[in-house]
């Protein structure tokens, strides 16, 4: 019979191990104690166990060789077996040899709850001793086993039991814990400090300046092979490729007569009297009426001879088809005028001739497919390839190609197409779209109107346009564009940042506002201190950030 096998550890009390009984689905229980024998060491507890079994009907076998506890399990009439593969019996209630026959310990010394002294006589075999304080035990403790004893359900953790006196045992753990969150608070709150007074003050002076605007439109070369320049005016360009395969069906126009052209043999006598040979060469024509007849091979006839019975005419049979097709050429035998003077022809029946219509594609078609193809939509392609720039570049939708391969078509040209078939036409193309790196626009605008400045000491550039650029009239040259680079630069007068540094440090927001107005070219001057408890300017350089706002002079 299968059985359900339980491994108690030494924290589990009493309600957890009845909590795992319960929840066995076997109907025989295995108990397998730890060496430390723990909650099983009371007799109380073991027929606790015991009446806990038999309410929901299970058998219990106590897994143990340890003698003191076999006894106690046999006085709660629970069989003991040494091992999962024994036979389960109950204990003999006698002498207890402990650790190994060194200790002889009566049963009748020990202490109340600790040897179970009754047992079914009948039953076992064994004498029964009955405690009326083990009895009341069992009972108190049956009778508070809903509230306090209550086994947890499959998955809890069981319940602690609650202490029986009225003072309860400090929890160290707890303690240890608030101490190191208190003790972490602090050290906290004092890098912070540190951190606020001596690392976080900061000073943004802010300078509004009078400016004027200068106007760029320079020619400039773009090209994927060549350096950004100012001096050589040209700007490098990065280009996105995606190759395609584009197709288009379209409707066959073309029409062609085909067929096979009427065959069979041409008769030839010589009707001029001579002696020199008549040479009838392939190619020659053979008509009657509106029809003709050309030799495919060629013949040679002798000169006239006399002979016995008077003047000899030599003859000759050659093959002869129609010069067209159809099947009006097929005709009886019947004679012919040769296109070579001096013979006569008869032609024998002449068969085969047959033809039809068909449908094929034409010149004229392949151009209106490719027409077809070229004005097909590029807007999705032209999305894919601007996305394939990421924010740093500019896109200069201007310089968008398309490059097809030689379009192929199937059928070809004068091909037959088949009845419900519709011809295709494919080429392979090539997208093509090129941007020039902001980096790189920055560079040569800064260059240009640096150059712009030369000999004016007293002017700087404050924003030299590269975020409004545009790039106008793009055309394409062999090594790549050529376009106009258009933008307006904010020039002003010349203010040395590290002087203005060295001038507001360690001062306050009146003493750096009338210092820096003095200068000329400046409109306003506004100071902000950071975090909000600092009221001066630190007195580390590096942590004052000045900021220019322009202010257009008309």
């Amino acid at each position: 019979m299968n059985k359900d096998v339980i491994y108690i550890d030494v924290e589990d009390d009493i309600t957890a191990i009845i909590g795992k009984v319960k929840d066995a689905k076997e109907k025989i229980v295995a108990l397998v104690p730890p060496k430390r024998v723990g909650v099983l060491q009371s007799a109380v507890n073991l027929r606790l166990l015991s009446r806990a079994a038999d309410q929901v009907d299970k058998r219990l076998v106590l897994i143990s060789s340890n003698a003191a506890l076999g006894a106690l399990a046999a006085a709660a009439k629970i069989p003991v077996a040494k091992n999962l593969q024994s036979k389960p019996e109950l204990a003999e209630i006698s002498a207890l040899d402990i650790d190994n026959g060194d200790d002889i310990i009566d049963g009748a010394q020990l202490p109340v709850g600790e040897l179970a002294r009754t047992a079914d006589a009948g039953a076992l075999g064994i004498v029964a001793f009955t405690d009326p304080a083990i009895d009341q035990a069992v009972r108190e403790n049956a009778a508070e086993e809903t509230s306090r004893a209550t086994p947890p359900l499959a998955g809890q953790a069981p319940r602690k039991p609650k202490s029986k006196s009225g003072m309860g045992v400090p929890n160290f753990n707890k303690f240890r814990k608030k101490m190191i969150l208190i003790i972490a608070g602090v050290v906290v709150l004092l890098g912070f400090l540190v951190w606020a007074l001596f690392f976080a003050a900061r000073a943004d002076v802010i300078i509004t300046a009078r400016t004027t605007e200068s106007s760029a439109n320079a020619k400039v070369t773009l090209g994927s092979d060549i350096a950004t320049s100012s001096t050589a005016s040209t700007i490098k360009t990065t280009v996105q490729q995606v190759k395609k395969d584009g197709s288009v069906e379209f409707v066959a126009t073309g029409k062609k007569t085909v067929g096979e052209k009427a065959k069979g043999k041409m008769t030839l006598n010589r009707t001029s009297v001579s002696s020199s040979p008549i040479v009838v060469p392939a190619g020659t024509s053979f008509t009657s009426g509106q029809i003709t007849f050309v030799s495919t091979e060629s013949a040679t006839l002798n000169g006239t001879t006399v002979g016995p019975g008077g003047i000899v005419q030599d003859s000759a049979t050659i093959g002869v088809e129609a010069s067209d097709l159809g099947d009006s050429y097929n005709l009886s035998a019947r004679p012919y005028q040769s296109s070579v003077s001096g013979i006569s022809a008869t032609g024998t029946d002449m068969a085969g001739g047959s033809s039809r219509e068909i449908k094929v594609v034409s010149a004229g078609d392949i151009q209106a497919a490719t027409d077809q193809l070229a004005g097909q939509s590029t807007d999705a392609v032209k999305k894919q390839l601007t996305g394939q720039f990421n924010d740093t570049f500019n896109v200069l939708d201007q310089t968008f190609k398309i490059d097809r391969g030689t379009p192929q078509s199937s059928p070809a040209v004068d091909q037959e197409v088949a009845d419900g078939v519709k011809p295709k036409l494919t080429a392979s193309i090539t997208y093509s779209l090129s941007g020039v790196s902001k980096a790189d626009v920055d560079q040569y605008l800064s260059d240009y109107f640096k150059k712009q400045l030369e000999g004016q000491t007293d002017r700087r550039v404050y924003d030299n346009g590269a975020k409004k650029v545009t790039f106008t009239s793009i055309a394409p040259v062999d090594t790549g564009f050529t376009a106009n680079i258009v933008t307006t630069a904010k020039i002003g007068p010349k203010i040395d940042d590290e002087a203005i540094k060295e001038t507001a440090k360690g001062k306050r927001f009146g003493e750096i506002q009338s210092s820096i107005e003095t200068i000329q070219g400046v409109d306003n001057v506004d100071v902000k201190f950071w975090p909000f408890w600092v009221s001066s300017a630190p007195n580390d350089t590096k942590k004052i950030i000045i900021e220019f706002k322009l202010n257009e002079s008309n």
